[in-house]
């Protein structure tokens, strides 16, 4: 009987858990985003840039920024839009998120990235890119609603 109760327990538990996790992501929301980033690099990048979030109706001023290192140059400015999700506030876009990426562009080209910060919103974004940029590096990229 003392283990079919500690089983019990556990799948209690286990149930328990399971639910806060639904109960969480059901609260949590999506939104719009908007900007345009420009970047510069030879082998260590910088890029910076500002846009638009759009959540429940409200437009939230964004910053963009971040630095990339690795196989990397030139200079190329890319506009992005697409999806925020799983975010109950606007403030949940703040964060630092991180990406592996490759690729190139002379004159014009796209760029398809999703990205998660550390409160778990979830960038799915997708842009197009004009200039001279060949990369094949890490990345960090920080936005802060303004």
């Amino acid at each position: 009987m003392m283990i079919s109760s500690r089983i019990r327990s556990l799948a209690v538990a286990v149930i328990a858990a399971g639910a806060v996790s639904v109960a969480s992501a059901a609260h949590a929301d999506s939104g719009t985003i908007r900007f345009a980033i420009y970047k510069a690099a030879f082998f260590v990048g910088g890029s910076g840039g500002e846009g638009t979030l759009t959540f429940h109706g409200r437009r939230y001023p964004i910053s963009v920024g971040g630095v990339s290192g690795g196989l990397a140059f030139g200079v190329s400015k890319t506009y992005f839009h697409g999806t925020v999700r799983h975010i109950r506030r606007a403030r949940d876009v703040t964060g630092v998120y991180g990406a592996v990426g490759g690729g190139g562009t002379l004159g014009k080209g796209a760029q398809v990235i999703v990205m998660t910060n550390d409160k778990g919103a979830q960038l799915e974004l997708s842009g197009k890119q004009v200039g001279l940029q060949v990369n094949a590096d890490l990345s960090g990229m920080s936005i802060t609603v303004k």
